[in-house]
């Protein structure tokens, strides 16, 4: 059976193929300690847990509108005019199978074949091949290191061209934990303006911010840039509820109305015991999430000192997120190999570490380890990487 020519198009995620070969050795007994992992180490508030319970002990199992539970949507806009300032109406909001599935909805709804989609790299993994199976062409921009990850409007400018739709931001980033400012963003916004570009803000880590810094969403700096953005979120980072599927989107009447004609012919609807779950997480005490920020801040302020002493290993201390994005060219050649991939399967055979290589984000010299994970394991796997450049140097 041949199949589709946009399936032969797609890349395997990076991410799940390490994840995979780690579990792998794990399940030989070896005792692996996996860096991979794109979620909260903790559980779901409580609080969350029991609103979901009670919702189907109540009987709210069945079908849903397309876009969402309405109270679940009023709960978005409250959220949203809370944090941001931004005011929406229902049907500007839809809610989504998890922020992912938002984004994938989006892009079939408003890429045609040939539309170019602009990404600065480093990049979340699945923005480029999300864009290629609605029909568009990744256009990548390089967020130079020295420029802690980010693109400038010089940047931005020369790279849009008569198909150009959109571009997508994300702040803060996975894979880099780097966050723009207000006044960058309003200068990547007057080049969307001017050119009449629609902005994708993915601010699914908004919540996990550290230090004097702030996130900001580039839909707040204006009514122009609001009309102009698409903002991406969900509960899936801020409330440790990855496997719920909910997250939403929110701008323009008429493009959220094709992702709900879509969504009633693709998803009937996101679950709906899990949009009761997001309705307590947005309308509930939101302590549980600010305790995880301080547990991830306080991971990432012990870890990356130690990392940054291994021999060949640079880092930009992140600003959000719960990711270290460390250039380790130099550290793979210490080590005695030819690229970064080569190092990465070095480490998980032999130091039995799992990272993520950095080719997956568009910067091979790079790779990810996340600190969603205990300061006992993120300290013994820094140690085991050390020892791992150290005695290959030696």
């Amino acid at each position: 059976m041949r199949l589709a020519n946009r399936v032969g198009a797609l890349t395997p995620s990076s991410t799940l193929a390490i994840t995979a070969k780690a579990k792998e050795l794990k399940s030989q007994g070896l005792d692996i300690i996996g860096l991979g992992a794109g979620e909260p180490d903790f559980n779901t508030p409580a609080n969350i847990i029991e609103a979901a319970y009670k919702s189907m002990k109540d009987g709210m199992t069945k079908y849903t509108p397309s876009g969402g539970l309405p109270e679940l949507k009023q709960a978005v806009i409250h959220k949203l005019k809370r944090d941001q300032g931004l005011t929406y109406e229902n049907s500007q909001i839809i809610i989504g199978n998890g922020a992912k599935h938002v984004l994938y909805t989006l892009f079939q709804v408003l890429l045609n074949e040939g539309d170019e989609v602009i990404i600065p790299t480093p990049y979340w993994v699945s923005y480029p091949e999300q864009v290629k199976l609605a029909g568009g062409q990744p256009v990548y921009v390089e967020g130079n290191e020295d420029k802690d990850f980010k693109i400038t409007p010089a940047q931005l400018e020369e790279t849009i061209t008569e198909k150009t739709k959109a571009i997508i931001i994300n702040s803060p980033s996975n894979p880099t934990g780097m966050l723009y400012s207000k006044e960058e963003l309003a200068a990547l916004g007057e080049v969307c303006l001017r050119n009449n570009i629609l902005i994708v803000s993915d601010e699914i880590y908004e919540k996990l911010v550290y230090a004097e810094n702030k996130h900001v969403s580039i839909a707040q700096l204006s009514p122009e840039l609001k009309a102009i953005t698409i903002v991406i979120n969900g509960v899936s980072k801020s409330h440790s509820m990855t496997g719920w599927r909910i997250g939403y989107a929110a701008g323009d009447k008429e493009i959220i109305g094709a992702m709900t004609d879509l969504a009633s012919h693709s998803t009937s609807n996101p679950t709906t015991t899990s949009q009761f779950g997001a309705l307590e997480a947005y309308d509930g005490p939101q302590e549980a999430v600010e305790e995880m920020r301080q547990a991830f801040e306080e991971r990432l302020n012990i870890i990356f000192e130690k990392l940054i002493s291994i021999p060949g290993v640079t880092c930009k201390k992140p600003q959000g997120a719960f990711y270290l994005y460390p250039n380790v060219k130099k550290a793979a050649q210490y080590a005695g190999y030819d690229d970064v991939d080569q190092f990465v399967e070095g480490l998980l055979e032999e130091a039995l570490v799992a990272v993520i290589p950095g080719s997956g984000f568009g910067t091979p010299d790079n790779i990810r380890l996340s600190y969603a994970t205990s300061l006992d394991l993120l300290e013994e796997a820094v140690k085991r990487i050390s020892t791992f450049v150290t005695n290959k140097m030696s």
